[in-house]
């Protein structure tokens, strides 16, 4: 049972007699007792005639799946099976982040008839949504109040990261399409491969001309070369505590999963095999043996749930754990905040030794603010914020040296610019031959 505002105002409205027989002189006693009684008879009135909501089979209608950012349909119908019309107003129990309507939905369904109601979901995170129930009241003729009832109908979305970053990905496989055979590869290096033979033209790496293939065809030929196939990407995403730090509209974990994803994707349209590892203490999330179409879906799936943790990161088990995934990485990427010498130290002294056969990208989201509080110069406070700034750019310069000392790279780039700088960064690996 439920009672709704009317029953308020008619309470209220018990004050207009009260005052008008107290001027008559009837006890004031006898009048409230009497307009209560009223309004409690008109409160079981209203409960007894209104339709059973039990009496009523309730059904949802959504996605499996959805992406952030994106709205999400989302329908209940039901279906009255009770003898009078059913006056509903229904609400879906989602969580606050799953962004739905703050107003109930009204519902007239005549007896033996189905309604539905569309309630659209705006998710404001990744991961799992999830509304156990659906609260349908049945409110009486008069609107004063009614019946409730609880149906257990479970619902499930698992929201998947935005992948906004797949935007810079056609221009990315435009320029893979030229170095994977439609245009000759001047560097050759351990990374290229024999693709087909062509006549010379000028300007072409004499290098490459075959000669026992120019001595067969009576005109100069030159051998044209394409990136291998077939090497291995390992992304490491780290999930600590400085992937919860804040930076724009995100965390560093949210731009990091979107450098994962575009990076994902054009080594996967260049035929390498990608494996991804996301890792704090322990593994939070692994795909591996996954290729072709099969793969984004994996990866977004694999991502959706996982959040940064307050721990620090366990390096030594991070790259023990790459080391599983496959015995020859030709590429691993990690991507961290390492922008702090103190912070950074476990990193470094776990990190991986680069070879000639594997490279090791170090991406890191940095916060344009920053940038701009060293410039700030306008006052006494200023300066000392621009103080802390430049310190912490500093820091920041200093293990990417130490990145580069030990063998690998570093990249730092804002949320927005961060995943097509390490594509880029892919493609010039490809196209000098060094994967």
């Amino acid at each position: 049972m439920f009672v709704t505002g009317r029953l308020a105002v008619a309470l209220a409205v018990g004050i207009v007699p009260l005052v008008l027989t107290g001027l008559a002189g009837v006890p004031p006693y006898a009048v409230l007792g009497g307009w209560l009684a009223l309004c409690a008879l008109l409160v079981v009135f209203d409960v007894v005639r209104a339709a059973s909501p039990r009496a009523v089979t309730v059904t949802r209608r959504l996605p499996a799946r959805a992406r952030l950012g994106e709205p999400v349909p989302v329908s209940v119908a039901l279906h009255n099976h009770g003898t009078r019309t059913l006056d509903a107003v229904i609400r879906d129990a989602w969580q606050p982040t799953a962004g739905a309507p703050l107003e109930r939905q009204r519902l007239r369904i005549a007896s033996g008839e189905r309604g539905r109601v569309e309630l659209p979901l705006h998710p404001r995170r990744r991961g799992e949504l999830v509304s156990e129930f659906v609260v349908i009241r049945s409110r009486g003729p008069l609107g004063i109040a009614g019946r409730q009832a609880r149906h257990l109908v479970r619902g499930a979305i698992r929201v998947l990261p935005a992948f906004s970053s797949r935007k810079h990905l056609p221009s990315r496989l435009a320029r893979l399409r030229e170095l994977d055979g439609n245009t000759s590869i001047q560097v050759r290096g351990q990374g290229t491969e024999f693709d087909s033979l062509r006549e010379y033209v000028r300007g072409d790496d004499v290098r490459s001309i075959d000669w026992r293939a120019t001595a067969r065809a009576g005109t100069t030929m030159l051998r044209t070369w394409r990136p291998e196939r077939d090497r291995h990407v390992v992304i490491l995403v780290d999930t600590g505590r400085t992937a919860a730090a804040r930076v724009g509209d995100g965390t560093r974990l949210d731009a990091s999963l979107e450098a994962a994803l575009l990076l994902a994707a054009l080594a996967s349209r260049a035929g390498d095999h990608v494996h991804l590892l996301m890792f704090d203490r322990v593994v939070r999330a692994r795909v591996t043996g996954v290729d072709g179409t099969a793969l984004l879906p994996a990866l977004t799936d694999a991502m959706a749930p996982v959040h940064a943790r307050l721990v620090d990161t366990d390096w030594q088990s991070a790259f023990a754990a790459v080391r599983t995934l496959t015995t020859r990485p030709s590429l691993i990427v990690a991507l961290t905040a390492q922008d702090a010498a103190e912070s950074a130290r476990g990193f470094l002294g776990a990190f991986p030794t680069a070879s000639r056969a594997t490279t090791v990208l170090v991406g890191s989201v940095t916060d344009d603010g920053i940038a701009a509080l060293a410039r700030a110069r306008g006052s006494r406070e200023e300066v000392y914020v621009a103080a802390a700034a430049e310190r912490t750019l500093r820091d920041a310069e200093n293990v990417a040296d130490a990145i580069r000392r030990a063998g690998g790279e570093a990249i730092a780039a804002d949320p927005e610019a961060l995943p097509p700088r390490i594509a880029d960064r892919y493609l010039e690996l490809k196209a000098a031959g060094r994967l």
